[in-house]
């Protein structure tokens, strides 16, 4: 997942998806890229479980994928809790720190 949102156009393509569904023409048409190119991102994305389609008439609609946010969601939730547990152990061993008197 990280690999597929490490281009800086395949990102944005995300974002764009993030804000609400999608066609791939009107994607293309808010990015500096061709059609042929988004629909490429939107593979990639989809891949790794990003974004999902589904058919409209003869259009492809792209939108999220719930469940591939929420596991990108607990990867990083995992090092942000990491950082905060060790952040509270630093705080509570901070020899410099004021102690309380008894």
């Amino acid at each position: 997942m990280l690999d597929a949102l490490a281009d800086p156009t395949r990102r944005s393509v995300f974002e764009l998806v993030a804000e609400r569904p999608h066609a791939v023409g009107e994607l293309a048409a808010r990015l500096p890229v061709s059609r042929p190119a988004v629909s490429q991102h939107l593979r990639v994305l989809k891949d790794a479980g990003l974004v999902t389609d589904t058919a409209v008439g003869t259009q492809r609609v792209y939108r999220l994928d719930a469940r591939g946010l929420a596991t990108l969601r607990a990867y990083l939730d995992r090092f942000w809790d990491d950082s905060l547990a060790a952040f509270a152990r630093a705080v509570e061993h901070d020899p410099a720190a004021p102690q309380e008197s008894p």
